[in-house]
């Protein structure tokens, strides 16, 4: 199967199989027509649809949870989900090799991404509002926490691990699913941390890009290489 394929998502269960499939599962639309959840999945499955709360977007976390993939903004600052298949190879080529100590150590990320890193390294997983309740981040404390989780996210050093509901006096979830921040290391284990710097970062990034072209027949080699940057 490809993104080129006429299919449709109706449930969980079809959507973790699509991530197993094609390992690269974008969230929303995006440059690459086709290439989304967006544009596969059930009407009554996007934005509660005929189902209430029950839908793609509460997904999200057993999901992740389910199948141990990794979520987080990756793809050009859009959330995609990548399967515990790739994501070694596509980490190591986001990293370019180095852990976050030796990216620092070279001059390549700044004190106030090491800071944030480290804070939530130490309490991982860690609620994004809690993550800025104890570094002191918001309006009357340090700013910037925005765009430092989405770099960190975007260079596969962290990634969303669940989302959390706060919940009404009966027990029933309610509102936009809160993120909770993991690293790679922590949330998937072991099986990570041996497999992620096995190569060199140009055969991961090789190997990620025969896989985009695999599951992207229509797309040409100027738009793969565009929204794998």
């Amino acid at each position: 199967m490809t993104y080129s394929d006429d299919f449709t998502i109706g449930s969980q269960r079809e959507l973790i199989e699509l991530i197993d499939e094609m390992g690269f599962v974008p969230f929303f639309e995006n440059e690459i027509e086709g290439f989304s959840l967006e544009e596969h999945i059930a009407p009554a499955c996007w934005y509660g649809g005929e189902d209430g709360f029950w839908d793609a977007w509460e997904w999200k976390g057993p999901v992740i949870q389910g199948m141990k993939c990794a979520y987080g903004k990756f793809l050009r600052n859009k959330a995609m989900y990548v399967s515990p298949r790739w994501f070694p190879d596509f980490a190591n080529y986001r990293r370019d090799g180095y852990d976050f100590d030796a990216r620092y150590d070279d001059g390549l990320a700044s004190f106030y991404d090491k800071e944030l890193y480290e804070l939530l390294d130490a309490n991982a997983p860690v609620l994004s509002k809690r993550l800025k309740q104890i570094g002191n981040y918001g309006k009357k404390g340090r700013k910037g926490f925005d765009g430092m989780i989405t770099r960190l996210q975007k260079q596969c050093y962290v990634v969303i691990s669940d989302f959390r509901y706060a919940e009404d006096r009966y027990g029933n979830p309610y509102g936009w699913g809160i993120a909770e921040y993991s690293t790679p290391e922590k949330f998937l284990g072991e099986e990570f941390t041996r497999e992620v710097y096995k190569r060199a970062p140009e055969e991961s990034y090789a190997r990620v890009r025969e896989q985009f072209r695999r599951i992207l027949p229509d797309a040409d080699e100027a738009q793969i290489r565009k929204i794998l940057r």
